[in-house]
């Protein structure tokens, strides 16, 4: 795989995980924004804007689907695939997401395998 011109954003508040996923998708070739909670991600979103955004819903600052309207409402991001990770997988938390303008989610524990193959279509949900 190739790296891409624009990065893919990872917004998660667990340190060990987001290397965990940073190493995970750097490996495959891509180049990964890192952001530790919501107002990170808000920054860095505008000054480098990603080609993907994959947003943890447990952020300690500010809820991950409010994050995810704020992203939608602003230029440099509102066409952005955005693919929420959550540990609820409830019958409600999908349309939750969608509503917020979540592209589609991930379950969590994410599985490496699988974060690997959906990338590539996540990235074209735009």
């Amino acid at each position: 795989m190739s790296t891409i011109e624009r990065p893919i954003m990872l917004v998660e508040d667990d340190p060990l995980l987001r290397d965990a996923l940073r190493l995970l998708l750097e490996d495959a070739g891509y180049r990964v924004l890192e952001a530790g909670n919501a107002a990170e991600a808000l920054e860095r979103s505008t000054i480098d804007p990603p080609s993907l955004i994959l947003l943890d819903l447990g952020l300690p600052d500010r809820p991950g689907l409010e994050v995810a309207r704020i992203l939608r409402a602003r230029h440099p991001t509102r066409d952005t695939p955005i693919v929420a990770l959550t540990g609820r997988v409830g019958p409600g938390e999908r349309s939750a997401c969608i509503a917020a303008g979540c592209n589609s989610f991930l379950a969590k524990p994410v599985q490496p395998r699988e974060l690997l193959r959906c990338v590539p279509e996540f990235m074209r949900l735009d």
